[in-house]
């Protein structure tokens, strides 16, 4: 017998009240804070092109490449099918996709091939749009960019390898770099041993003349290790020592880099992170003997500025998502973006965000003025570390509350915000986890006092701008007078770097955001988590603003 059915019943998978998806839109110009920081840090120049890439970026076919590229991390070929070792990995096509997307538009180059006022922070804003989307390529590129100075301690070696770096070509072939129409440089510094710890580096670097050294030693880390080259540190007869290893000799064979394994990640899946093993592997000095930290430094403060980036982009892609989300979802009768205690959630993480974003291009600017102003390299230098310990620390926690505004829409990996909670942690291990930073923190505070000085002159620019700042100002200036201890460095790295975000909101924002963020950041008037800031606050004009 044939049931009736009833022509008027409801289709019971009729889709209501869900947002739809976010795609197809300019990741720059919907970011007021991003826009305003690079034209007044001084690349308004790069205007087309951050429109451009924002554009790009935020099309529904680029947003899938970095689905894909994380739904199919790479697979590690250790030998060909004949039994012949090959040490090669191999990418999803989608990979490749971001890839070159990137390179080409300058993200590994842009500052060192057209060094003109306000590159870094044109490439820092840039990075900061690509890193919205997808995270994980974010690695080479950033290790290429960073790669440059350290080269440069090594003249001959620059002149042979910068034609192949700046022609910003994306060639993921392996083969000798002669052959290829562009290249990549990775960085293998830790070991089992000895972690951050790297002049407890135990790897061996024999001399074989004219600047050339068989290295034998095993890498617990090293990301990208498709890369053309990279930059290590090993044990030379004057001890520690900066390397460039190549991953074919000049005898066109591959070099005895043996990619062991690559690593099971909590995030960054898209991108092939290895432990590497150097069986005799031909490599060339940068900088002389035992100079191997100072030499490869350089390279390290670079990487620091993009995990600043790196945590400031993962946060701002979050907080879009759920204001998204909150803008066409209802519940109990009402819009949730209209609804007051999710307004001051999402406001509180709109003044996470944009401190953030502020701090990293106003540190992008120190990096372009460094080589010739004092005060700029004192700025770079003390505040970078600030900032790179407590950006990254504030990432986990701002991803964690807006995948909570998603609900359970935010928690199942059709959603990006599964991807972003994985890689929010990584920039506070990458480059020295927080005590790491912290240290040299005090490191640079007690060798390099100028350093200390330009900070605090970034602090007076504000002066007089809000009570709140200058007191907090004068706490700081007090705790630095004297001499913190070890046990309170993460305490004065957080309180610097809380001090440096409300001088340039307060400067620079408009007045709902620079007071919101003095009244709970310096002056205790928020609670410990998201969504308590005080009744007062003009929650729409900051989350307006935001996105």
């Amino acid at each position: 017998m044939k049931l009736a059915v009833d022509p008027a019943a409801k289709n019971t998978h009729e889709v209501l009240n869900q947002a739809p998806p976010l795609a197809n839109y300019n990741l720059f110009t919907t970011d007021r804070a991003l826009e305003e920081a690079a034209e007044r840090e001084g690349a308004a120049w790069a205007r087309p092109l951050l429109e451009e890439f924002g554009q790009r970026v935020g099309t529904e076919e680029a947003i899938q490449w970095g689905f894909q590229a994380n739904e199919n991390p790479p697979v590690l070929h250790t030998h060909d099918r004949f039994g012949n070792r090959i040490d090669e990995v191999e990418f999803h096509p989608a990979w490749h996709e971001v890839m070159r997307l990137s390179v080409e538009h300058g993200l590994a180059t842009l500052p060192w091939a057209d060094p003109k006022p306000g590159a870094h922070v044109a490439r820092a804003a840039l990075m900061f749009l690509a890193s919205e989307n997808e995270a994980g390529h974010a690695c080479p590129v950033s290790m290429t960019y960073s790669s440059i100075p350290a080269l440069r301690k090594q003249p001959d070696l620059a002149r042979e390898w910068e034609p192949h770096i700046l022609a910003a070509r994306y060639d993921p072939r392996c083969r000798p770099v002669a052959e290829k129409s562009g290249a990549l440089i990775g960085m293998a510094m830790t070991e089992k041993q000895g972690g951050s710890d790297v002049r407890a580096n135990t790897t061996v670097a024999e001399p074989a003349g004219g600047g050339e050294y068989f290295l034998t030693g095993h890498k617990w880390f090293c990301s990208a290790p498709m890369c053309d080259a990279f930059l290590t540190l090993a044990q030379a007869p004057g001890g520690l020592t900066c390397f460039l290893l190549p991953r074919w000799t000049p005898e066109g064979q591959r070099n005895r880099i043996h990619i062991q394994r690559l690593k099971d990640k909590l995030g960054n899946r898209s991108n092939a992170s290895s432990e590497l093993e150097f069986d005799g592997a031909w490599a060339r000095r940068i900088g002389d003997e035992g100079r191997g930290v100072a030499t490869i430094i350089e390279m390290v403060q670079h990487t620091r500025l993009d995990c600043v980036m790196g945590s400031a982009a993962v946060m701002r892609q979050a907080l879009v998502q759920a204001i998204h989300h909150a803008r066409h979802r209802k519940a109990f009768g009402r819009l949730l973006i209209d609804q007051p205690l999710m307004q001051n959630v999402l406001a509180d993480l709109s003044l996470e965000s944009e401190a953030a974003t502020v701090l990293l291009l106003r540190l992008a600017r120190a990096f372009d003025a460094r080589a010739t102003d004092a005060r700029e390299h004192g700025v770079a230098r003390l505040a970078t570390a600030v900032a790179k310990y407590w950006v990254s620390k504030r990432g986990p926690v701002a991803v964690s509350e807006a995948l909570e505004c998603l609900g359970g829409n935010g928690y199942v990996e059709e959603c990006i915000l599964p991807r972003l909670y994985r890689e929010a942690p990584l920039n506070s291990v990458w480059e020295g986890s927080g005590n790491v930073i912290c240290l040299d923190i005090l490191r640079a505070m007690h060798k390099e006092p100028d350093a200390v000085a330009s900070v605090l002159h970034e602090l007076r620019l504000a002066r007089g701008s809000d009570a709140r700042l200058d007191a907090f100002a004068v706490r700081i200036e007090d705790d630095l007078q004297r001499a913190p201890t070890e046990m309170e460095a993460r305490r004065l790295a957080e309180r610097l770097a809380l001090a440096l975000q409300a001088s340039l909101l307060v400067r620079h924002s408009i007045p709902a955001v620079a007071d919101a963020f003095c009244a709970t950041r310096l002056d205790g008037q928020g609670g410990r988590s998201f969504g308590t800031l005080p009744p007062h606050v003009d929650f729409r004009a900051i989350i307006e603003r935001a996105y």
